[in-house]
């Protein structure tokens, strides 16, 4: 007769070992003793304790990046400035001179200077933020801080950059009879509000691109684009006039965050860019600009806190 096959007989469940603790146990251990767990998240008022703790780090590594971005360059730090003049000189050439933009627009050159230094700020302000943990994965690997300290650092470097450029810029205005005057104590505020748009949209970029390399590659189109909608080389008032274009182009092209703060700049620092040439409500939409883009792009990046570096 064929041999029937008993069923295997069932494993005993394996007894925790004598004295072993529970998860629960665990747990309460470790709180007890101030024990968290490696790399977690930091609650948000925690984490904004972290970086104010390590503001002279974030302030020496933006001066270092600053100073080792040219130091193989002959000129050195000197192409901080040529850099955003050589552009603004490119686009006098084929806007102001070829294609004729700067009719209708007095004191062309200190409007397009001033246009090409903001709008720079901002430009390398993403670009620098898009990289901020994907081109650091070293630092952000090996090091355990707030990775919000990498692209507000790269923000605040460009933000050096263009103080260098604002001197420039002000003997510019000189040599074409701009005098000193109580409206150039604006480019403060309008600076600064810029500065937090500026690195809330850096910190946006720098979750985006931690998880996306090839986002960096498609930023300089995307880049260029804003820019010809922004203002920089002509004036929006101008091209508008006589233009039926539906209210809403013009309430987005009258709202665009970089024409704002342009505008608010070109309005500080030259006489000629009248109050009347500002959209509606300029200095709500620049300060509503700022409070946006700082508050959701400090909160959209701290929320992958703990992702960065992984995988």
């Amino acid at each position: 007769m064929p041999q029937t096959l008993a069923p295997p007989a069932p494993t005993p469940t394996q007894a925790p070992a004598p004295g072993a603790a529970s998860d629960p146990e665990l747990r309460a251990l470790a709180e007890r003793h101030g024990l968290t767990v490696s790399g977690a998240r930091p609650s948000l008022s925690e984490y904004t304790r972290q970086l104010w703790h390590r503001r002279h780090f974030i302030t020496s590594f933006a001066s270092a990046k600053l100073t080792a971005m040219y130091t193989t360059a002959k000129l050195g730090q000197l192409w901080q400035v040529l850099t955003p003049l050589l552009n603004a000189a490119v686009y006098y050439l084929i806007f102001g001179v070829l294609i004729g933009t700067k009719r209708g627009v007095p004191d062309y050159i200190p409007f397009l200077v001033t246009g090409v230094f903001v709008f720079t700020f901002l430009q390398n302000s993403v670009m620098a933020g898009t990289r901020a943990i994907s081109g650091n994965l070293g630092l952000v690997r090996a090091l355990h801080f707030p990775r919000a300290c990498l692209p507000i650092s790269f923000c605040l470097a460009q933000l050096q950059q263009l103080l260098f450029s604002m001197g420039v810029l002000g003997v510019i205005l000189l040599c074409f009879g701009q005098m000193p005057t109580w409206s150039w104590l604006l480019v403060v505020p309008a600076l600064t509000l810029q500065f937090i748009f500026n690195t809330g949209l850096a910190m946006i970029m720098a979750r985006m691109g931690a998880k996306t390399p090839d986002l960096a590659q498609l930023m300089p189109f995307i880049m260029r684009t804003w820019m010809y909608a922004s203002g920089v080389m002509f004036s929006l008032d101008v091209i508008l006039k006589g233009k039926h274009l539906p209210q809403i182009v013009v309430v987005l092209l009258n709202g665009n965050p970089a024409a704002v703060y342009i505008d608010l700049m070109r309005f500080a620092l030259i006489d000629s860019f009248k109050a009347n040439q500002l959209p509606p409500h300029v200095w709500a939409f620049a300060g509503g600009w700022a409070l946006v883009m700082g508050v959701v792009g400090f909160v959209y990046f701290w929320k992958a806190e703990e992702r960065y570096g992984r995988g």
